[in-house]
């Protein structure tokens, strides 16, 4: 008898943040499966007695396989019970979700999806800020800032990302955007094109870096990665970021 998986977007660690939806699977899991960013306070609405089990990756330090992560969701929900996956943000957006929805379809195991707080929208509430505008941002995209080597990818539409008239955010791309400002700036992008680096965010550990692309891009140049997750931000940003 196989068990339910309830893939639930944490967001970006405010247990705030939370879904009610979120909360109320946590409460009735018997297992949760949880990335380190959905770590800490947002456990505490897990059931007592539920089975918790660190599955987390970061950049940079050493990570469970995304194989031996589906294996271990497959295991848990093949004895029969309530298993939430938690993603921080939502799971859609760069969470590795399609891979651990393949593993349970090839199981043959049921599976709800609740979405949860992406980390770019927080990002932008935290700074006070929209992330379109009515005239000149009338366009939003999503890029990760590296591949599963940890380097920029190569294969980017770099004329869209170039678009100074679009907002685009940057997940994972501390490590990367000064080579990719590079290729943006030789691509078209002005270099005092407005740019943000949002780090922890609605943690005690949020911290916002105002900049333009060219000016950030120098200062990650050599700057070591901190311990806080960051979002990069850039574009028709709104004045009120200043």
């Amino acid at each position: 008898m196989s068990g339910f998986v309830s893939f639930v977007g944490s967001g970006p660690g405010d247990p705030e943040l939370l879904t009610l939806k979120a909360v109320d699977r946590l409460a009735r899991a018997d297992a949760v499966l949880y990335d380190d960013l959905s770590s800490g306070p947002i456990l505490q609405h897990a059931r007592q007695g539920a089975d918790l089990i660190s599955v987390g990756k970061r950049a940079g330090r050493k990570s469970p396989l995304q194989d031996h992560v589906s294996r271990l969701l497959v295991d848990y929900a093949k004895t029969g019970g309530r298993v939430v996956r938690l993603k921080s943000g939502d799971g859609g957006i760069f969470g590795r979700l399609e891979e651990e929805l393949l593993a349970l379809h090839g199981a043959g195991i049921a599976f709800e999806i609740v979405p949860g707080v992406p980390s770019a929208c927080a990002a932008a509430a935290e700074a006070g800020i929209p992330l379109t505008r009515r005239l000149t941002a009338r366009r939003l995209q999503f890029v990760t800032g590296h591949d599963v080597t940890g380097r920029l990818p190569e294969v980017l539409n770099l004329p869209a990302l170039a678009d100074p008239d679009a907002t685009t955010v940057v997940f994972m791309g501390r490590r990367t955007f000064a080579e990719m400002a590079a290729l943006l700036m030789a691509n078209g992008l002005p270099a005092e094109t407005p740019a943000m680096m949002a780090e922890g965010v609605s943690t005690s550990e949020q911290a916002f870096c105002r900049a333009t692309v060219a000016d950030l891009a120098k200062r990650l140049e050599n700057d070591p990665p901190g311990r806080a997750p960051a979002l990069i931000l850039y574009g028709a940003l709104s004045d009120l970021a200043s």
